[in-house]
């Protein structure tokens, strides 16, 4: 029998309210257990609702879907010292190194995946441990893009940006030309979760990193990595990032302690113009600020590099001890599949699980008239994702106190603060034995 959720009574809670709606209402023994990292009364977790139940009506296995939001790891981490994982996790690409390293995930056999051969290999690179084997079968991607206010850059009269000090510029005129017309200096330019609860912080920055041809780190081959963070090209985009807090003062105030949640109502409130993101919020965003008043645009490229921007998504985990592994890998043959594309994607409405497609045989364009969503397709094609070393959680997370900190001190020296980061991300890679 699959385990059942004891002990964590937030947990149980939490799974209740998705139990009724999903998985034909079955709480037994044997339902196959799925964990996903949404908020429990989301659109997307309703969404992984109809993936589950599409998948039971489809093969007959049962299902319970448990979505968490906060502190999802943290309940994931209870789960294991009691020898009670769920059989599947949908959880970030990024999350792969961290689980692996614990002994928590199966080995994925990308042959005997029916539809693997499917898969972009794009995004099967997001799935590879730092062995060169793979732990997950890919199920959502996505890369990051500029949504602006369309109405607020048309009234302060400037042109998309295509440089850096466009975009800056940009910012500027959201911040002091009052293109809210209130008569009040209450916009910004950039909305930023620049706090360092999961890495936020470091999350927003590598995309400008990349983008500026910078990375953390750099493979040296066989497995191994050297860290790269205080390289000239890193050091700018942190660099031009501070400035936009400290000279030119256009980011959203109470920035440095703000998560992504907290940014997206920001954005929405109308307190600042310009969200470097995902696509998970564009639907939102059409609904609650308006689709005549938002665009999405390209990142521009940095001044010594790109293009590039941070490439992420979703896998589905194959949780290592469950007692249903033939049903675990055909609820991963399911997520893959066109039809399990088609419903995580959920069209143009808000609460997609699945931002782009994995499975090449998925038309995106048929799918959603949201012309928008190309912008993020485009960029895609230049997405770098997080290096397949050990665990990266605490690389991103060390990375994050730091470039924080140097955004909340407006007296912190850049280049100094990313060598101490270095010799840091260095130790945490020898810790690895991943140097």
């Amino acid at each position: 029998m699959s385990r059942r959720l004891l002990g964590v009574a937030v947990t149980a809670t939490l799974a209740v309210t998705l139990t009724g709606c999903g998985s034909g209402g079955s709480s037994s023994d044997n339902a196959l257990e799925i964990w996903i990292r949404q908020a429990p009364d989301s659109d997307s977790a309703k969404t992984a609702v109809k993936l589950a139940d599409a998948f039971t009506k489809a093969s007959g296995v049962k299902t319970k879907v448990v979505a968490l939001f906060d502190d999802f790891e943290t309940k994931l981490n209870q789960q294991a010292a009691q020898k009670k994982l769920p059989d599947i996790v949908i959880n970030d690409t990024a999350q792969l190194g961290n689980m692996h390293s614990q002994g928590w995930l199966r080995e994925v056999d990308k042959a005997a995946l029916a539809g693997g051969d499917k898969l972009s290999e794009r995004a099967w690179v997001a799935a590879t441990g730092s062995d060169g084997k793979f732990y997950a079968a890919p199920f959502s991607a996505q890369a990051f893009a500029l949504i602006v206010r369309k109405d607020w850059r048309e009234k302060v009269g400037l042109e998309p940006p295509k440089t850096w000090d466009d975009l800056a510029k940009l910012a500027q005129a959201f911040t002091e030309k009052d293109p809210d017309g209130n008569g009040q200096a209450d916009t910004a330019g950039f909305v930023i979760p620049a706090g360092t609860k999961r890495g936020y912080a470091s999350w927003y920055a590598s995309s400008l990193i990349y983008a500026n041809g910078g990375d953390f780190i750099k493979s040296t081959g066989g497995g191994h990595f050297q860290a790269t963070v205080n390289d000239p090209k890193t050091v700018e985009a942190v660099q031009y990032l501070q400035d936009q807090f400290c000279k030119t003062k256009t980011v959203n105030p109470g920035a440095v302690s703000n998560d992504t949640t907290v940014t997206h109502e920001v954005f929405e409130k109308g307190q600042g113009g310009i969200y470097l993101v995902g696509p998970y919020v564009l639907a939102r965003f059409v609904k609650s600020v308006g689709t005549d008043k938002i665009e999405v645009l390209p990142l521009p490229k940095g001044p010594s590099g790109g293009p590039g921007t941070l490439g992420e998504g979703e896998n589905v985990y194959m949780m290592a001890g469950s007692d249903q592994q033939d049903a675990q890998k055909k609820f991963a043959e399911f997520a893959i599949s066109p039809e399990g594309q088609r419903i995580g994607m959920n069209k143009d409405a808000n609460g997609a699980i699945v931002r782009l497609p994995v499975n090449t045989q998925v038309d995106m364009a048929a799918e959603r008239q949201d012309p928008r969503w190309k912008v993020f397709q485009d960029a895609y094609a230049n997405a770098v994702y997080a290096p397949p070393v050990p665990n990266w959680a605490p690389i991103r997370q060390d990375s994050a106190d730091t470039i924080n900190a140097v955004w909340a001190d407006c007296s912190s020296n850049v280049k100094a603060a990313m060598d101490q980061l270095n010799t840091k991300l260095t130790q945490e890679l020898q810790s690895q034995k991943a140097s």
